[in-house]
């Protein structure tokens, strides 16, 4: 969804043509993985933050064309929301010291970014829900002016043929009626990406899914939204729900929403592109015109650019991705499970915590999801953005069969940190940097905190001392931004406004 489209009509044989045309592209995939034709290993790994834009009291500012202006650099991008960008950072090999030489190009470009946007008195803020938002700022004039953003919301809007309606009870009740997907906008997100072989590419995916319960537990970020106190990881009921193109009818029919967990473990990354053809109606018909089977005839690359649109409009928390580099294919799996923030040494524990598990649950023999079922990994998650670090998930004794249900704090702590620390380790991640980062999370267990709970503590708090809810709200998100500031962890920050 990174390119500029045309936000044309399409006509009736529009979506019959771009069917036919995505066939042809799921042929020339499974050609190419037939003829092994993908990049060898380099253990390739690649961040994306998703940011707001706020002003110094901690309300949204509208101004992101002025501040990419202002910044000028390719690798800040717009987002959907006027008040969002999105910052990428060019792809690392996953070995040394690379999580400090991330923290370190972080900081910079952030702080690059700050000063930028504090000359239209704005501030950059990595939160995963900015609790300063209201329904006021979530409307279709606040989309970002770019094409394959109003498109893309008239195409959803026209497939559900209502409104969207929000309705997420959590530790209150929160129901809003909106005529777009702008709500969409709150939700900002930390996608981790890791280039794999055709042959590792199931046992990746495989334990990405496993462990996005416990990702979510430790890394939640997101509670508020609207004024409202919801769960923990707020983000992807939101986000499931801003983005369905269902009907309730066809939602109580059982048709699998956009926003989708899966339902299976995979064999083969095909597996998931031919799902998402198989299942979802094209969004955006837009042709190009590569034939895939020429391009394969003549030894080139197809670009399968058909493909590779639709699947972006396939909102898997665990997503496939197809891409070309210097004539060469490849394929990444991209996490889109955590929020941002709150501060760079957060992300980067979450990051690190994230590779680190992947890498030694893929590796491990007795494959984790030969032992959990995957309705359970799936209501892992569930839980996990309900409760956050106090969730309970459901998790393979080790050694002695079965199942248990344990403490998420506990699992980590007790199982998981060590099998991230191997997993770094098999990467050739330096102690140093492994320990520094592995040691928030672990932090994070002990003192049984993370954002999403710092955000409620404080919001409470404030409200305790007198404040009504607007400004209780407002004096935390001020608080969360002075904070941010001081670059140290969630974990040690004092609860309070």
């Amino acid at each position: 969804m990174g390119e500029k489209v045309a936000a044309d009509r399409f006509g009736l044989t529009d979506r019959q043509r771009y069917r036919a045309k995505l066939r042809l592209c799921l042929e020339g995939l499974e050609r190419l993985l037939r003829e092994q034709r993908f990049d060898r290993p380099r253990g390739l790994m690649g961040l994306e933050i998703e940011l707001n834009l706020a002003d110094a009291g901690g309300l949204p500012r509208m101004r992101n064309a002025e501040v990419l202006e202002r910044i000028g650099s390719r690798d800040f991008q717009t987002e959907l929301g006027q008040f969002n960008l999105e910052v990428n950072i060019v792809p690392h090999q996953l070995t040394g010291r690379v999580f400090d030489q991330l923290a370190e190009e972080l900081r910079t470009g952030l702080a690059y970014a700050d000063r930028q946007a504090r000359e239209v008195d704005a501030r950059i803020v990595m939160i995963g829900i900015l609790p300063t938002l209201t329904g006021e700022d979530l409307v279709s004039a606040n989309l970002s002016a770019v094409d394959r953003y109003t498109l893309l919301n008239d195409q959803i809007m026209a497939a559900r043929g209502e409104e969207v309606t929000l309705d997420i009870q959590g530790v209150e009740h929160l129901r809003y009626v909106s005529g777009s997907i702008a709500p969409e906008a709150a939700c900002t997100s930390v996608q981790l990406h890791l280039q794999v072989t055709p042959n590792r590419f199931a046992n990746v995916w495989n334990a990405a899914q496993a462990i996005v319960g416990p990702q979510i537990a430790m890394g939640a970020n997101s509670p508020f939204l609207f004024g409202r106190e919801l769960w923990r990881e707020s983000r992807p009921p939101l986000f499931a729900q801003a983005t369905d193109t269902r009907p309730p009818e066809l939602a109580a029919q059982g048709v699998r929403p956009r926003t989708w967990f899966g339902e299976r473990w995979i064999d083969s990354a095909y597996d998931l592109f031919e799902e998402n053809v198989r299942y979802f109606p094209a969004l955006l018909p837009l042709l190009e015109d590569e034939d895939p089977r020429v391009e394969l005839d003549a030894g080139r690359t197809p670009a399968l650019p058909e493909l590779v649109l639709h699947n972006g409009t396939v909102y898997r928390w665990n997503r496939p991705v197809y891409g070309v580099a210097d004539g060469v294919p490849h394929l990444r799996v991209e996490n889109r499970v955590l929020p941002a923030g709150p501060t760079v040494a957060d992300v980067l524990a979450n990051t690190a915590f994230y590779y680190g598990l992947v890498r030694a649950l893929a590796d491990d023999p007795r494959p984790v999801w030969k032992r959990l079922p995957f309705a359970a990994a799936r209501e892992n998650f569930d839980n996990a953005c309900r409760h956050g670090v106090d969730a309970s998930l459901t998790w393979p004794r080790p050694g002695r069969g079965g199942l248990a249900s344990v403490p998420a704090v506990r699992l980590v702590r007790d199982e998981l940190l060590p099998l991230a620390a191997s997993g770094l380790d098999a990467w050739g991640i330096e102690p140093g940097d492994r320990d520094r980062y592995l040691s928030i999370i672990e932090e994070r267990c002990r003192l049984r905190t993370n954002g999403a709970a710092w955000q409620a503590a404080s919001f409470h708090r404030a409200q305790a001392a007198g404040l009504d809810r607007e400004k209780a709200l407002t004096a935390m998100t001020r608080r969360y931004c002075e904070l941010v500031r001081t670059e140290e962890p969630v974990h040690t920050w004092p609860v309070g406004p």
